[in-house]
């Protein structure tokens, strides 16, 4: 048996975060694509000398940190802007996302949760997905959750909504649903059946101590090499 990645998306205000924090409450192993985002952006990484250099440095906060709201109102009336920033960062997002992925492989996950908000928007990555899993709630649920937390009118919470690929379609092309529709109890239960049905230790076992067994030994030839060069 070899580790399997699991995509997990859902839409604004479905509550995604309340099903990552049920999978985290058990021992998954969750990679979130927004935090990566944000990290490999920072000062002295390479994106973002590129981005400043792209974009200049009016786009900068006073501590020299990206402005994210206003790089965005740059690049949401450019579509050539976005991707040009899509094609800096990207790549880095998905190097950091493997490093993670592999070191996940290592410790003997039996599967990792790739957290991708526009996962089956850009549809680049689903390919690399054993399953797909959506964060799904009714559309009048959604809608309120939306206005009440974010302190919207009702046209202002429907254009955000609307911007977005509606939830039956994303419901067609998951491989499984949790609807969150109700109370997070029920959210929960439906979390914990997936991960049970998804989790097979026994059978990864073998998968665990073969990924062990070549680490400790690259770490061995690594220390004897070590030996042999500094004598």
């Amino acid at each position: 048996s070899t580790m399997f990645l699991v995509g997990l998306s859902g839409g604004i205000a479905t509550g995604k975060s309340t099903v990552v924090a049920v999978l985290r409450e058990v021992g998954c192993a969750v990679i979130d694509a927004d935090v990566i985002a944000r990290e490999v952006v920072q000062p002295r990484c390479k994106a973002y000398q590129q981005i400043v250099r792209y974009f200049g440095t009016e786009i900068l906060l006073e501590n020299g940190e990206i402005n994210r709201e206003a790089l965005g109102n740059i690049i949401f009336s450019h579509p050539e802007k976005r991707q040009l920033l899509n094609s800096i960062t990207h790549p880095e997002i998905q190097k950091e996302m493997l490093k993670q992925i592999l070191k996940y492989f290592v410790l003997g996950y039996r599967y990792v949760i790739l957290d991708i908000p526009l996962l089956f928007e850009t549809n680049r990555l689903t390919k690399f997905m054993k399953y797909t899993v959506l964060v799904y709630c009714d559309p009048p649920t959604q809608l309120s959750r939306l206005m009440k937390r974010n302190g919207l009118s009702q046209a202002e919470a429907e254009a955000r909504v609307t911007s977005q690929l509606p939830l039956d379609e994303k419901r067609k092309l998951a491989t499984h649903v949790i609807d969150n529709s109700g109370d997070r109890e029920s959210t929960r239960r439906q979390v914990l059946r997936l991960h049970a049905r998804l989790e097979d230790s026994l059978d990864f076992l073998w998968a665990r101590l073969a990924a062990g067994t070549v680490v400790a030994g690259l770490g061995g030839l690594v220390y004897l090499l070590l030996q042999h060069f500094s004598s």
